[in-house]
């Protein structure tokens, strides 16, 4: 399978009055075609940042500082605004989080998809209309002639979202992101929207991130993760290998947040703390402090990636403690401290 999309040792931040905000601090990854990958973590983990990187439609105080985005071979980073104009929505389209903001309330639907239409192809007017027509009924909207005529506030929620679909479909992108794109739904309609991404990505053949929070949208479609905290990468795998033999503490902890659909009694066991203040980084690793088994060398210093197989990794001090082979630096105590 070809790669589609190399990410090395990005990193992106944000530059406020009160210091540099390490957003994205040098995480690196593949896509490669007709795959899912999913992007998880909480709040603020940097997973939007991610993406708005990969599209270079940052704030405009945020800037990529470091690392190296390859679109199909093609250097995306210091590219320009001209060659990113070609790759959005031509080659990468993007699902943003709410599709009542994401749409323009002043005009029909119709207005925007033929307009994204005609921006990025070749097609003239009716071309465009038709072609918004044929995206509209590959996405389930009931009457699309009727839709087109109407704006976005007479349409539901779900329907506005499988607008957008259409819209980011419309040009035959090779990679989808799709930012948190049930946010807003109900559970139902989340179901059907994930259904229809699926069913769309096997008949189209492309590439789809998904960015999310919620670890069941990730069981049902993705195949490899990246769970993120604080700018980072902490853990990255196949979702059977993530979900089934997870490894680092951190993802241990957004597991047992998941409600039990085997004992609706169980307890919720939320992870303790807020996320870390960007603006000071600790050294060591930035989970430390709201992680049960810290140890004393998880506050001194990061834990490298490790492999724990061909399809799994993860950088957690707890897994160097456990296979009983401490490194350079990693004292008695520290092991002591974990084993108490």
């Amino acid at each position: 399978m070809s790669r589609l999309l190399e990410v090395r040792d990005l990193r992106t931040s944000f530059f406020t009055d009160a210091g540099e905000v390490r957003a994205v601090n040098g995480i690196s990854f593949n896509l490669d075609r007709g795959k899912v990958l999913g992007i998880v973590g909480e709040s603020g983990s940097g997973k939007s940042v991610t993406a708005y990187s990969i599209l270079q439609i940052l704030a405009d105080t945020g800037k990529i500082v470091g690392g190296s985005i390859k679109l199909d071979g093609e250097e995306l980073v210091n590219a320009g605004e001209n060659v990113m104009r070609t790759v959005r929505g031509n080659k990468v389209s993007i699902i943003f989080q709410d599709p009542m903001t994401s749409l323009n309330p002043t005009y029909s639907i119709g207005h925007q998809l033929t307009e994204a239409i005609r921006l990025h192809t070749p097609r003239n007017k009716k071309q465009a209309k038709e072609r918004a027509l044929e995206m509209l009924r590959l996405v389930n909207v009931n009457e699309p002639e009727k839709r087109l005529k109407q704006y976005p506030h007479e349409l539901s929620g779900g329907m506005r979202q499988r607008v957008m679909i259409a819209m980011a479909l419309a040009c035959e992108p090779d990679i989808l992101i799709a930012d948190e794109p049930t946010t807003a739904l109900d559970v139902t309609i989340q179901a059907q929207i994930l259904e229809l991404m699926r069913s769309l990505q096997e008949e189209l053949g492309m590439a789809i991130i998904m960015i999310t929070h919620d670890l069941g949208v990730v069981a049902q479609m993705c195949d490899e993760v990246i769970v993120m905290y604080a700018g980072s990468i902490c853990e990255q795998g196949t979702a059977d290998e993530i979900f089934y033999n997870p490894r680092h503490e951190y993802t241990k902890g957004l597991m047992r947040s998941i409600p039990s659909t085997a004992n609706k009694d169980q307890p919720l066991e939320p992870i303790s703390g807020t996320p870390i203040d960007l603006l000071n980084m600790p050294e060591g690793c930035p989970f430390a402090p709201r992680c049960d088994r810290a140890m004393k060398i998880c506050l001194r210093e990061r834990c490298p990636r490790l492999e724990i197989n061909d399809d799994h990794a993860a950088g957690c001090w707890v897994n160097v403690a456990e296979a009983g082979e401490p490194p350079e630096g990693y004292e008695a105590e520290d092991v002591a401290e974990e084993e108490n």
